[in-house]
C-alpha cells in the first residue's frame, strides 16, 4: 500500500487557504468573513499534521500544535459570534461596511 506524497497535502492546504483568504478577503457579510478565516486555520491544520507525519512521527509535536489551533479557532468562534450577535441586535446588519460603531 503506498502513501501519498507529502506535496499533494501542501497542495490541499495551499488550495484551502486560498479559497479562505479570498472568502475573508472578498465577503461583506461577518459571518462569511469567520467562515474564510476557519477555513484558513485548517489549512494551517492539515500542514500541521502532513508535516508531523513525513518528518517525525515519534514525536506528538505536530499533533499538539494541530490540538491548540483547534483550541484556539473554536474561542475565536465563540467571541466572533457574540461581537456579531451583539451588534446585529444594536445595528440589525452583520454588513461590515455598515459597522461604523467606533466612529464619531
Amino acid at each position: 500500500m503506498s502513501s501519498v506524497p507529502l506535496s499533494w497535502y501542501l497542495i490541499v492546504a495551499a488550495l484551502l487557504f486560498s479559497i479562505g483568504a479570498y472568502g475573508a478577503l472578498a465577503r461583506r457579510n461577518a459571518i462569511g468573513i469567520l467562515m474564510g478565516i476557519e477555513l484558513m486555520l485548517n489549512a494551517v491544520n492539515i500542514n500541521l499534521v502532513a508535516f508531523w507525519r513525513y518528518i517525525e512521527v515519534t514525536g506528538l509535536a505536530g499533533q499538539l500544535f494541530a490540538v491548540i489551533v483547534i483550541t484556539v479557532a473554536a474561542a475565536e468562534a465563540a467571541v466572533a459570534l457574540a461581537l456579531i450577535l451583539a451588534i446585529y441586535r444594536t445595528r440589525d446588519t452583520v454588513n461590515v461596511e455598515e459597522i461604523d460603531l467606533l466612529k464619531w
